[in-house]
């Protein structure tokens, strides 16, 4: 009998164990990558004007034909660069729409992928930073009178608003059909992470509840809980500030590539943000293990007095 008994606690201590490894890293997931609020916030710690400047300056300048505007490179950039730096709360504002969006698609809240973004925003800030460089860049504008003038820049306002269209459409129809084979795929094993999220819960707080009853006194079970937390507990908390360590030299190496400045700024934070949870999760672990040890040593069990 002590035998099985015996068998059946380190049975359940291993499954422990090994429930706590998985659910480790399952919460990290949750939190993490399957977290629109941290995706949105991480997002919005990057440069988000300027990384859209490069793009958008690229796409206009190549609508627009050699010659239609004087200095146009010049004078395109120095436009869009004004224009998303003052529009970069609104930039974010659409960003996050999309974030939640594409996940409330991912995660089964909602049936499909659509979301409209009106640019009457972004043509009227573009207006705004227009004229201003173009009388800076081109000195012989202010001579003109107000009239000329006005109609001069107007004309250089409809050549570059009009490559942008009135609404940007995010959907399912604008995808391909193996985008959106990748997208289902990746719902249904959303869906099977957070089947194992509630599913490793139950299961944990099950294997508690057996060697509890196995052990039938407070000691024992209070021992081997202890134990079981604390060689998860330590091995992971240690093993996260490796990664971290790792981490930081391959990144200090991309430092060192053509890698954008604002994501080699961006990139040693994500990767802290990134495993906090498990980071969290390993030293929560450790430190219920110590108490529970502690609880082992200092209980006194109730002496009967028939």
């Amino acid at each position: 009998m002590k035998f099985l008994k015996g068998l059946a606690i380190s049975l359940l201590g291993i499954l422990l164990f090994l429930s706590l490894s998985a659910f480790g890293l399952v919460l990290t997931i949750n939190q993490t990558i399957l977290n629109p609020d941290f995706v949105a916030s991480e997002i919005n710690r990057l440069d988000i004007s300027s990384l859209a400047g490069e793009f958008f300056s690229e796409q206009i300048s190549q609508q627009i034909p050699s010659g239609q505007i004087p200095q146009g490179e010049e004078i395109i950039g120095e436009v869009v660069a004004d224009t998303l730096d003052d529009l970069e709360p609104w930039i974010k504002e659409q960003v996050n729409a999309m974030i939640y969006s594409i996940y409330d698609y991912l995660t089964g809240n909602t049936q499909s992928l659509s979301l409209v973004i009106s640019t009457d925003e972004l043509k009227k800030a573009l207006e705004d930073s227009l004229e201003p460089v173009l009388l800076q860049s081109m000195p012989q504008l202010a001579s003109l009178p107000p009239e000329v003038r006005d109609a001069a820049i107007a004309q250089y306002h409809e050549q570059l608003s009009g490559q942008i269209p009135a609404t940007i459409d995010f959907g399912e129809y604008m995808m391909s059909p193996e985008v959106m084979s990748t997208l289902e795929q990746a719902r249904e094993y959303i869906g099977y992470i957070q089947m194992a999220y509630k599913a490793l819960i139950g299961i944990i707080l099950v294997l508690i509840g057996l060697i509890v009853l196995i052990h039938r006194q407070v000691r024992g079970a209070t021992r081997q809980l202890g134990i079981t937390f604390m060689v998860y507990g330590i091995p992971g908390y240690i093993g996260i500030f490796a990664i971290k360590n790792y981490a930081t030299q391959q990144l200090a190496q991309l430092t060192q590539s053509n890698l954008p400045a604002t994501f080699q700024t961006w990139l040693p934070q994500f990767t802290d943000n990134l495993l906090a949870p498990l980071e969290m999760f390993c030293l929560g672990t450790l430190i219920c293990g110590v108490v529970l040890l502690i609880v082992s040593f200092v209980y006194k069990p109730r002496v009967s007095s028939i």
